[in-house]
């Protein structure tokens, strides 16, 4: 069965997305550079990544008899990161955009149906499934890979979401979009880091979106100072790419509202690190609802903002570190005991009091 990819752009348009594009449900051609990557050891403890890899090669393991591939865009709001003297990736502290895109891919998926008059195979995802959305997204013509790994596109930049929407209808395909970096390395050298081994490849264990969400260990001492005041996630390497900051011009309407969903909620627009560091669980458990925070875990979320609190060097938040340091949690009391030194060390050096060693 064929369907006007025409007509489904529109649907996808009128429903908020960005941008739609339009590829082949077929085997990826980044297929070998997904295996050498995982056998490099870059995904460090996402071992998630290396299960069910043929399917992440290959659409139609997914969705048999798939033909085609949706990739529908969503562009957030590349304002100030939210938090008072902390960072938080500027995705994170509104509505959990899994289910902001969801809800709308949903909606597409209904809209596609009624279109196409007939029986038609649907599959939809938001990065929690095994599809490799950038590739998927890069074939569809929305944009291209860039230095950093992430999916530039020339009008939007890279501050958006991605979706991906398998089925067996036939569509023509859009021209891919060729590589736009050049000779620019703004990304390769402003990463904190020193995440990237090379142009395109992305060592996640040194990355500080891994090292602060995904990874469940206490962060490599080696990492504490390049994650400065970053508690969730980071944004460096869209920062300082020129098309994020070409994209700051154009501001895309709202006519749906999805981009108020995701604005940060007040209380992350003024989190500090002595709150973060104060929260219980129970807290915890109700500053993150439905949002995408909830990915770094309680435990994760207190560890990155004590080594936040290591960065700063501020003496005034030695009682809260003590706290943690005396804290039944060994994960987070060593974090603890390190940033006390650091804090502690501070004081010395500036003529601060003796008296703030722990006892």
């Amino acid at each position: 069965m064929s369907a006007p990819a025409a007509a489904i752009r529109a649907l996808g348009l009128a429903l908020g997305f960005d941008a739609i594009g339009f590829g082949p449900a077929a085997p990826s051609p980044r297929d070998a550079f997904l295996r050498e990557w995982l056998d490099r050891g870059y995904a460090g403890e996402m071992d998630w990544l290396a299960r069910r890899v043929d399917e992440r090669s290959d659409p139609r393991e997914l969705l048999p008899g798939a033909r085609s591939a949706i990739t529908v865009g969503l562009v957030y709001e590349p304002d100030e990161p939210p938090g008072d003297g902390i960072r938080i990736a500027r995705y994170a502290g509104g509505e959990d955009y899994h289910d902001v895109l969801r809800d709308r891919l949903r909606a597409f998926e209904s809209a596609i149906e009624a279109r196409a008059r007939g029986p038609v195979a649907l599959r939809s995802f938001v990065d929690t499934g095994p599809v490799l959305e950038r590739s998927v997204a890069a074939r569809a013509g929305l944009g291209w890979i860039g230095k950093n790994t992430l999916l530039l596109n020339r009008r939007f930049g890279s501050y958006w979401f991605l979706g991906v929407i398998l089925t067996d209808l036939d569509l023509d395909a859009d021209t891919p979009e060729p590589d736009h970096c050049g000779d620019c390395r703004a990304c390769l050298d402003a990463c904190p880091t020193d995440a990237f081994p090379e142009p395109y490849v992305l060592d996640a264990t040194r990355c500080l979106s891994y090292t602060t969400i995904e990874h469940r260990s206490a962060t490599p001492e080696s990492l504490r100072p390049g994650q400065g005041d970053r508690v969730f996630g980071c944004d460096v390497c869209q920062e300082v790419c020129p098309w994020n900051q070409r994209r700051g011009r154009e501001r895309p309407a709202d006519p749906l509202g999805l981009r108020a969903r995701l604005a940060p909620r007040p209380e992350w627009q003024r989190a500090t690190l002595e709150w973060l560091l104060s929260l219980d669980e129970e807290a915890w458990q109700a500053a993150t609802r439905h949002t995408a925070l909830r990915r770094a875990r309680y435990r994760g979320l207190v560890r990155n903002a004590l080594v936040a609190a290591g960065n700063r060097g501020d003496p005034d938040i030695v009682p809260v570190l003590e706290a943690h340091a005396r804290g039944p949690d060994p994960m987070l009391a060593e974090v603890a005991d390190w940033a006390l030194a650091r804090c502690t060390a501070g004081a010395d050096r500036s003529g601060g009091s003796g008296g703030l060693a722990r006892p």
